[in-house]
């Protein structure tokens, strides 16, 4: 009668020495929890009722679980860009006078950034505008003389040829005056392109020149700017994940923060989590999610729009994206530690009316803020056991449980009778 408990005795010790969760053998106590389970029920002896040697059930701490509203979060990799982009370039050819900003400074639209030698042009315009009095002086030559001879020839003073050619140098001089007249506009265009100012406001990059250089039509490049204020984070929701958010929208078991926009958005609140860990203290909205797979992601390109006032976020950072503001009804949640690994899924302890450990297998669908969320193998009310692995790992054994967080405290005491049909009629 003794050999049976010795045994029994030498294992739990043994077992003491080892993770739980790591333990093939704790994995194989786990997959026979029924027959031990129904086999400890039965014994009467100190193994069955508590501890080993008869010492007293062991502590372990437990949350007993409650269906409530989850909020529910997902996160993806994402990388931030400016919501515009552009390169400044020279319009005209020239050499490279001055650069008249600060690299990486932010500029307003309209700011002289660069400023090229306006000599020549300044030439072309004095040129153009002597060219432009003379077209003027002789347009007010034909008009005189037109207006001379038009009476002359509604008399019939002159013949009508002379009429006509006075007609055609007037048309002639009116022609000649517009074509000098664009010729200056179009001098005093490239004069004021001799100052390269920001097409946007932003901040500006490293000039691509530096002063001296000349810059020719194939070669204008000078700089870029980039406005950050707001910034886009783009990112890529996997399929998987966009087709269970869609379903989950539907059948009403994931309700999101707000409606869904017109162009797929499903309208979550984004926060972003930089790459030192800190989380980036405004808040932004997503604000498009592509119709169709990316075939190089295999997932959904989406963006999101955050207010960046400061410039903080970069253009080309890489950050994690959190999409929060959903929320999962009636959702049972444990802590993540309770969750224990085996050949046959995902298992739980929980601690029986009678104080005693029971196994539970358990679907998971994903884990929110550090809890795994539960969708079949727990009921509201259960008692779930948390921490106390190494102490209380056999199916059937006597605990005390102690709620979490309050260790040393009042071991929480066995159910009611009441409760206890009601959890062993919900467990059948």
């Amino acid at each position: 009668m003794h050999t049976p408990m010795n045994k029994k005795h030498i294992f739990s010790e043994s077992y003491t020495m080892l993770k739980p969760k790591l333990s093939v053998l704790a994995t194989s106590l786990l997959l026979c929890a029924p027959v031990l389970l129904i086999s400890a029920c039965g014994k009467q002896g100190p193994a069955a009722q508590g501890g080993p040697n008869g010492m007293p059930p062991p502590e372990v701490n437990v949350v007993t679980v409650q269906s409530r509203d989850l909020p529910i979060d997902y996160e993806y990799v994402g990388q931030t860009a400016g919501i515009r982009e552009t390169e400044v370039r020279a319009r005209i050819s020239g050499i490279l006078e001055q650069r008249v900003y600060e690299e990486g400074a932010k500029v307003k639209a309209g700011q002289v950034l660069f400023q090229i030698d306006p000599g020549s042009y300044q030439t072309q315009l004095a040129s153009a505008e002597a060219a432009l009095g003379v077209a003027e002086a002789k347009l007010n030559q034909a008009k005189r003389e037109f207006a001379r001879l038009a009476p002359l020839a509604a008399e019939k003073a002159i013949s009508q040829r002379e009429y006509d050619d006075a007609k055609s140098n007037l048309e002639m001089a009116e022609a000649s005056y517009k074509q000098v007249r664009a010729q200056v506009n179009e001098a005093k265009l490239n004069l004021s392109y001799t100052k390269v100012v920001a097409p946007i406001s932003g901040v500006t990059g490293i000039a691509a020149k530096p002063n001296g250089s000349l810059v020719t039509p194939s070669d204008s490049l000078l700089t870029t700017i980039v406005q950050t204020d707001p910034i886009y984070v783009n990112f890529s929701v996997t399929e998987a994940d966009f087709l269970k958010m869609n379903a989950d929208v539907a059948n009403g078991k994931l309700k999101l923060p707000g409606k869904r926009t017109n162009n797929g958005s499903l309208a979550f609140e984004v926060r972003v989590k930089q790459a030192d860990g800190s989380i980036f203290p405004t808040a932004g909205k997503m604000i498009f999610t592509s119709e169709k797979v990316n075939p190089n992601t295999g997932g959904f390109d989406a963006r999101a729009e955050i207010a960046n006032p400061e410039g903080a976020l970069r253009p080309g950072q890489f950050v994690r994206v959190m999409l929060q503001g959903g929320s999962r009804s009636n959702a049972i949640a444990i802590p993540q530690r309770a969750v224990i690994d085996s050949p046959m899924g995902k298992m739980v302890f929980a601690a029986s009316p009678e104080n005693k450990l029971v196994p539970h297998p358990v679907e998971l669908d994903g884990w929110s803020r550090g809890e795994w969320v539960v969708t079949k193998g727990l009921q509201s009310g259960e008692r779930v056991l948390v921490d106390g692995f190494i102490k209380a790992h056999d199916p059937g054994m006597t605990v005390t449980p102690v709620p979490l967080g309050n260790s040393g405290a009042k071991p929480a005491a066995p159910q009611t009778n009441s409760a206890a049909a009601s959890t062993a009629k919900s467990s059948h």
